[in-house]
């Protein structure tokens, strides 16, 4: 990617709409994105995180209720900052900045905690040079496990290796549309499981459970049945791959900000 402030950021501080939201409760805290880590309200964090990279140029927030959002001090007076009320479910907000925004656009978390600049940048780069229309940040089983073994993460199996989300994606071309319309569908019908492997057609799943794949195959495989090129830029810094889905996760980052002696938000 040349040139800088090139690519558009949108952060998802919602929620699924009827879920409570564990580390909300934990913190007693009115939204989850609001929840502190460090001191520092964890969506603060991650928007600090972007404006900190010379990629990145608008940064939508989208969130449940913009009011709470807009009472953060942190957010105040940032010109390149909107903030969007979100949708039914994460995937129709993604498909609404997609819509306002246009491609390329960079999707993260608000419960990214750790998110550094140096990240963000290197999965950029990787992306940009796979060429993909979608591509998607992983962090190895081995990375994670070496710096904090004793962490608890969903990991993808394969016949290279395990591999842990990080909560980055890039929408990088228009075409990424085919594959918000494809998360669209498997979010709906992410607890019914036959439908899932239905929608994700049987060579794949098929590969993927007797992990007879390695990464590339499989998103290739991906791109096959997607109907677009979709890669995966392995990062190699394990805490892209923490983000805090429950309290021992917070607690986890907690630990990591104070060992970093409070790393700048």
């Amino acid at each position: 990617m040349t040139g800088a402030a090139t690519t558009s950021a949108l952060v998802l501080a919602g929620s699924r709409r009827g879920e409570a939201d564990a580390v909300a409760r934990y913190r007693r805290a009115e939204a989850k994105c609001l929840v502190t880590a460090g001191g520092v309200p964890m969506l603060v964090r991650v928007v600090r995180a972007l404006m900190r990279s010379p990629r990145i140029g608008v940064i939508l927030v989208s969130a449940d209720e913009p009011a709470l959002v807009g009472r953060l001090d942190e957010l105040h007076g940032i010109a390149r900052l909107r903030i969007l009320p979100s949708s039914a479910s994460l995937s129709a907000s993604v498909e609404a900045a997609f819509t306002t925004a246009g491609a390329p656009l960079l999707v993260t978390t608000a419960d990214h905690a750790l998110l550094e600049p140096e990240m963000v940048d290197r999965f950029l780069e990787g992306a940009e040079a796979s060429g993909a229309d979608v591509a998607v940040a992983l962090v190895s089983a081995g990375t994670i496990l070496a710096s904090h073994p004793n962490t608890k993460r969903t990991y993808l199996r394969f016949r290279d290796d395990g591999y842990s989300g990080a909560n980055l994606f890039l929408l990088r071309t228009p075409q990424a549309a085919k594959g918000i319309a494809f998360w669209r569908r498997i979010e709906r019908d992410r607890k019914a499981p036959w439908r899932l492997a239905r929608a994700l057609g049987p060579l794949l799943l098929l590969g993927y459970l007797l992990r007879l794949a390695t990464l590339a195959q499989a998103m290739r495989l991906v791109s096959r049945r997607l109907g677009l090129r979709a890669a995966a830029v392995v990062l190699p810094m394990a805490e892209a791959a923490i983000d805090v889905d429950k309290p021992d996760d917070l607690d986890l980052v907690e630990r990591i900000l104070a060992a970093r002696g409070g790393s700048p938000a």
